[in-house]
C-alpha cells in the first residue's frame, strides 16, 4: 500500500512528538508541521486543545508534551529501532488466561498489553512467543488474568501465529519508499510507516526467521534516512 501524503492534524502531530526525543515541541513547530500536509494553523491548534482535553497531551508554556501513555508507545516504538534480545534456547513464553470472569475492559487491556510485548494468540486466551527478548516484571494486567509457562512446543507454531512473508514483502517496499521519498512532506509520512512497521515485526530468534529477512536492512536503512531528514526538517522548523 503507497503512503497517502496527507495526514490529519491529529496524525500529524503525534507523529511529530513521537520521533521526537524528549517529546516535546512548540506549537509552533506543530503548525508548522501541519502546513506541510497543508493543514491550517487553525485546524492544529484545534487538534491540539483537542488532544490535550482527551490526555494524548501535556500543555506548559506553549510546548505540547506526549502524555505518560504515549511516552510508553514512544518507548515500544525505540524499542523496535533497537530491539532488545538474547540468545534463544528454544523455550517459548505461553500465557494462558485462567482468569474465570473478565470485564470486557479488561479482556481490551489484556489483548492490546500482549500485542505490546509481541506475543501472538494461538487460540483464544492462548498466547506465546519465543523467549528471546529481555523483559523485566511482567505488568499487572497479565499476572492478573493469565497463567504463565515456559514450555517447547513440538511442533514450530510460527506459521500459525505471524505472517511472516506478508510482513517481509511490505518491509522491502518501505525500504524503496525510503529510496524515493521526495520532499519534507512524503518523507515525514514514509517515516511515520516505516516505525509503524517495525513495531509488528515480532523479533523472532534467526532459527525461526526465513531466509533473507528483511528486519535488520529495514532498521539500518531507516536510521540512515532519519538522521539525514531529521536535519532537513529541523532547519525548516527553525527557519
Amino acid at each position: 500500500m503507497e503512503e497517502r501524503n496527507t495526514l490529519s492534524a491529529r496524525s500529524a502531530v503525534l507523529s511529530a512528538l513521537l520521533g521526537s526525543h524528549p517529546p516535546r515541541l512548540p506549537a509552533r513547530h506543530l503548525v508548522r508541521i501541519g502546513g506541510l500536509f497543508g493543514i491550517a494553523e487553525g485546524t492544529v491548534r484545534v487538534a491540539l486543545s483537542r488532544m490535550v482535553a482527551a490526555g494524548d497531551l501535556v500543555q506548559e508554556d506553549g510546548f505540547y508534551t506526549l502524555s505518560e501513555r504515549l511516552v510508553e508507545r514512544q518507548t515500544r516504538q525505540d524499542e523496535s529501532r533497537d530491539p532488545h534480545t538474547r540468545p534463544w534456547d528454544g523455550t517459548w513464553e505461553v500465557a494462558v488466561v485462567t482468569a474465570e470472569r473478565r470485564a470486557p475492559a479488561d479482556r481490551a487491556a489484556l489483548r492490546h498489553t500482549m500485542t505490546a510485548l509481541r506475543l501472538a494468540e494461538l487460540r483464544e486466551g492462548a498466547w506465546l512467543r519465543p523467549a528471546n527478548l529481555v523483559r523485566g516484571a511482567w505488568p499487572e494486567i497479565v499476572t492478573a488474568q493469565c497463567t504463565l509457562i515456559d514450555g517447547r512446543p513440538h511442533d514450530d507454531p510460527t506459521p500459525l501465529l505471524w505472517d511472516l512473508d506478508g510482513w517481509a514483502a511490505e518491509a522491502r517496499r518501505l525500504e524503496r519508499a525510503l529510496d524515493h521519498a521526495d520532499g519534507l512532506a512524503e518523507g515525514f509520512v514514509v517515516s511515520a510507516a516505516v516505525l509503524r512497521h517495525l513495531m509488528a515485526d515480532p523479533l523472532l530468534p534467526d532459527e525461526l526467521l526465513p531466509p533473507g529477512w528483511p528486519g535488520a536492512e529495514l532498521r539500518v536503512r531507516y536510521d540512515a534516512f532519519d538522521r539525514s531528514y531529521r536535519e532537513v526538517l529541523n532547519r525548516h522548523l527553525s527557519g
